[in-house]
């Protein structure tokens, strides 16, 4: 059993991918990953942008579709459709063996549709029907106009991966989306995307600007404490276990480490915790694999309260929490819009 495999027979957490391209399936790799313990997988337009763009095995495709009239963005979504389909195929044993709580695949709405209620759900549900399969989840951003679709949409039984939390507020909002349509006794499933490094990024960036001993010993600090205080959220919302669906998985979502001079798996590591996912790039799961060790110490009871200590401390030095969030969230959408954008202009480049 390697390391990666570990985490879910010791822990009870779920390794996903990070990624995915028609190189990755058509090479073997995401059988290969599978076989070393990944149990799911997740798109977003900046991971789509990436393998359209770095490769040719989209021009034929392209060129064909092209011929046959359809704009830049119908070809977007043929080639997505087809990846994500044949994806969910390869993933399709573990959801069976897991009784559905794993072997998801994700795949995005448009990011122009984050500030769109009424698009984002009839897109949602578009691409639902298209696809039809079980183990898909539509990923939605949990912003002001993403909320109210991702209850709407678990009320049909469409699966949703929230994507997009930055805050532990939105993450309550997230959270009764989902528990409010479980009590009418739908089933969908899904799980909440909490971002994590990119917490640290901006947060970081402000205590340098402070300054003070204080501020500065808090470097590195602020996401994980984050975590743990949503994984807190979560405990207290769901006490049964990762066999009943009515189970909101928290997925701990850009957990490479961007800073040098961090441990090279710190957000693996600090992260474990029983009914959650890590999604996990390529040389992550390379690291893991590698040196993760076997014994590693769960989020707990002590951690969240060393959480509650340190997020108060970051709030006592000057750091606004909640316009880090509004900062995150916003930037993400942009840089989601700004990936989709680029794509689209690439593709069409080929007509």
């Amino acid at each position: 059993m390697n390391a990666l495999q570990n985490l879910t027979h010791a822990y009870q957490q779920s390794p996903w991918l990070d990624n995915l391209s028609r190189d990755l399936i058509t090479s073997g790799n995401l059988d290969h990953y599978v076989k070393q313990g990944i149990r799911g997988l997740t798109s977003n337009p900046t991971i789509f942008e990436n393998a359209i763009t770095h490769g040719n095995l989209y021009d034929d495709q392209i060129a064909q579709l092209s011929k046959d009239g359809l704009n830049e963005e119908e070809i977007y979504w043929r080639i997505a459709i087809q990846d994500i389909r044949a994806a969910a195929k390869i993933l399709e044993p573990v959801y069976d063996a897991s009784n559905g709580q794993d072997g998801f695949v994700s795949l995005e709405v448009s990011p122009r549709l984050a500030h769109d209620t009424a698009g984002t759900i009839a897109q949602a549900r578009t691409l639902w029907q298209q696809l039809g399969l079980k183990n898909l989840m539509i990923k939605v951003p949990a912003t002001d106009a993403g909320i109210p679709a991702i209850q709407t949409l678990l009320s049909e039984g469409i699966n949703v991966n929230v994507t997009l939390i930055f805050s532990l507020d939105h993450y309550k909002q997230v959270v009764k989306s989902h528990t409010s349509t479980h009590i009418q006794g739908n089933k969908a499933v899904s799980v909440a995307s909490f971002f994590i490094s990119r917490v640290d990024n901006e947060i970081d960036n402000q205590l340098n600007q402070i300054g003070t001993p204080e501020a500065l010993a808090l470097r590195g600090k602020a996401a994980i404490a984050q975590a743990h205080l949503a994984y807190e959220i979560f405990l207290k919302n769901f006490t049964s276990t990762d066999e009943d669906t009515n189970v909101q998985r928290l997925l701990w979502a850009s957990t490479s480490t961007k800073n040098p001079d961090y441990d090279d798996l710190l957000y693996v590591r600090s992260l474990v915790a029983s009914h959650t996912i890590n999604t996990l790039p390529e040389d992550t799961i390379a690291k893991i694999i590698d040196h993760l060790e076997r014994d590693i110490k769960p989020i707990s009871k002590e951690t969240i309260a060393n959480a509650q200590r340190t997020f108060k401390a970051i709030n006592d030095v000057g750091v606004d929490l909640d316009d880090v969030a509004r900062t995150l969230e916003r930037e993400g959408v942009e840089k989601f819009q700004k990936s989709f954008d680029s794509l689209l202009a690439a593709i069409k480049k080929q007509f």
